[in-house]
Formats: C-alpha cells, structure tokens, sequence
C-alpha cells in the first residue's frame, strides 16, 4: 500500500509540475500583452512584440489541448472522480470555445502588418483569455487540487 502511496504521489506530483510550468507560461503570456498594449511604439517594435505574444499564446493553447487536460482528465478518471469528469467535460466546453477566438487573433496577425484595429483586437483578446483562464482555473480545482491530500496522505 505504501508502494502504491508511493506510485500516486510520483504520477500525480509530476502534473503540478506540469501545470505550475503551464500557468508560468500563461503568466509570461500576459506579461507580452501588455507589453503589446503599451503607448509610445514604433509600428516596428509593436509588431515584433505582437509577433512574440501570437507565438506564446499558441504554445500555451498547444499545451493545453495537447497536455495538461490530457492529464488533468487521467488524474480524475484514477481517482474515479465522476462529478469531477462531468464539471470538466462542461468547463472544457467553455475552453474549446474560446480555443477558435485566440487562434483567429493569431492567424490575422500573422497575415498582416495592419495594426490599424489591434487596440480593439486586444481587448477582445484579453476577455477571451479571462473566460479561458477561469474555467481553466476551475479545471485545475476540480481534477487536480482537491485530489492533493490523497495524492500526499
């Protein structure tokens, strides 16, 4: 039993590593967005800071798509956590919704030099983020956090 104690803590342990990295690169996204935003830039270095936002956020979706809710949603079926399963099938929901939005926002500026509508392109993309954020937050509660204790007990 121990041994399995063991097993669990390594397995389940390694994804706060993975998600404390992921919500790093989440931070480190928000830092380029408001770098874009911010006044009294050449076009020049504003596209260059759009250019490195826009490759940050697919990294970050990537990520996501492709491995933390992967785990998140290993973790909860190891732990043969139903309701958690169904209340992260309805936040993934509202996560692949904005999945589309954020990937719009990157293929149309990496398409054009036009700047002419990004102030308003990035307020749309910092309200898209928050409701991705919260539910990805939720999805970390629910699948991953309030397993801790049986991970660590």
């Amino acid at each position: 039993m121990l041994e399995n104690c063991q097993n669990a803590k390594e397995r389940w342990g390694g994804v706060s590593i993975i998600i404390d990295r992921w919500l790093q690169e989440r931070q480190d996204m928000l830092v380029q967005y408001c770098d874009v935003g911010g006044a009294d830039q050449s076009e020049e270095v504003r596209g260059e800071k759009l250019r490195n936002l826009c490759q940050i956020l697919v990294d970050y979706v990537s990520a996501g798509h492709f491995e933390i809710y992967d785990q998140l949603i290993k973790e909860g079926r190891e732990f043969d956590d139903e309701e958690a399963l169904h209340e992260a099938g309805r936040l993934f929901t509202v996560v692949d919704g904005t999945t589309e939005k954020l990937l719009d926002f990157n293929d149309k500026y990496l398409e054009t030099d036009d700047l002419g509508s990004l102030d308003r392109d990035l307020s749309s993309l910092g309200e898209t983020l928050e409701i991705r954020f919260s539910a990805e937050d939720r999805m970390i509660s629910v699948l991953h956090t309030s397993h801790k204790d049986l991970v660590n007990g």
